[in-house]
């Protein structure tokens, strides 16, 4: 199934909850997200039988990869049981997750055993004071390199270390990132921050391109460029030239790869989003419990896969910045 670039649908995100424990100033402020936010009630949040049906769904058009997303994913209570009925599902190759890695260390090996393949964490600084002011909640960062160690001790690896970069915050922390996990076997992917949503106040001035991550690594530890793994890979591959491991720098501003883009996403109520810079998103959940059969919602996700055009990042100004756009915490990135 191809949109309308010739773009096939390969990967779905899944957002199991829009709440999370952190205030990241680039992703779910406190001056919107504070003590008052109405955050979605239970009931209008997917259950997980019903996100297996479309996981199941998802797979028979072609979908091999599924991502858990939130919000915080380990927020969502007896997680275990939907990965276990995600991991049953026929065609799905690679079942990930991306955390805040805030309850990994004590997670970890259920996930594990639950059949998750693999996990990606965001840490944004090794600087603990840096750390604790982008998650903007006084957390640790000891805890998150705790909960990595763990998740690598169960096996959920190779760990992807998922780091936002933004200038005049934490742009020194890039080389000391890149030296920790330098041979750990885990890889450290550097993300240019991105104008998702329309309240993280961003800038084009705050981007530190993907060249300037690249030339800072290189000049400490020197660099050599690799191929992608497959079609739609976010990530521009380097590896160290003394064999020690590679990074990845995501460069969505800089150098956008809209035409390779592979993937969907549902937000926790259900709404399908065909770009992470969507503005709106169309309503799964109503055929779900409107006794739509599967092949209803086949038609229903095919027809708006194949009339599919995005292709935000080719076509951003500072217009199109500003222009509402579904948070991050909402489809999780």
């Amino acid at each position: 199934m191809n949109d309308t670039r010739g773009r096939p649908l390969c990967d779905l995100r899944i957002s199991v909850t829009d709440r999370c424990n952190f205030r990241c100033t680039y992703c779910m402020p406190k001056e919107v997200f504070g003590r008052d936010f109405h955050f979605l009630p239970p009931g209008e949040i997917l259950r997980f039988e019903e996100i297996a049906r479309l996981a199941r769904i998802f797979a028979g058009l072609g979908v091999r990869k599924v991502r858990l997303t939130g919000g915080e994913p380990l927020l969502r209570r007896d997680l275990t049981s939907l990965i276990a009925m995600l991991a049953e599902i026929e065609g799905i190759k690679d079942l990930t997750l991306t955390t805040n890695g805030s309850l990994l260390a004590n997670m970890a090996p259920a996930l594990k055993s639950a059949g998750l393949h693999r996990v990606s964490v965001s840490l944004d600084s090794l600087d603990d004071a840096v750390f604790r002011a982008m998650n903007d909640v006084d957390f640790p960062v000891q805890r998150v390199l705790d909960g990595i160690d763990a998740a690598g001790a169960a096996g959920l690896g190779p760990i992807k270390i998922n780091v936002v970069v933004k200038r005049g915050v934490n742009e020194d922390s890039i080389v000391p990132l890149a030296a920790h996990f330098r041979g750990s076997g885990h890889i450290v992917r550097f993300i240019e921050f991105m104008d998702v949503g329309s309240t993280n106040g961003w800038r084009l001035d705050d981007v530190v391109s993907a060249s300037e991550i690249a030339h800072a690594i290189d000049a400490v530890h020197p660099l050599e460029p690799l191929e992608s793994n497959y079609r739609g890979e976010v990530a521009n591959r380097y590896r160290y030239k003394d064999g020690s491991g590679e990074i990845g720098i995501i460069a969505s501003v800089t150098q956008p790869f809209c035409g390779d883009c592979t993937r969907a996403r549902i937000s926790s109520e259900g709404l399908l989003y065909t770009c992470l810079f969507a503005s709106q998103g169309r309503d799964l959940r109503a055929l779900l419990r409107g006794g739509a059969n599967d092949a209803d919602i086949v038609r229903f996700i095919a027809g708006i896969w194949d009339a599919r055009e995005d292709r935000y990042s080719e076509l951003r100004t500072a217009e199109t910045a500003r222009a509402p756009k579904v948070e991050m915490s909402h489809i999780g990135g």
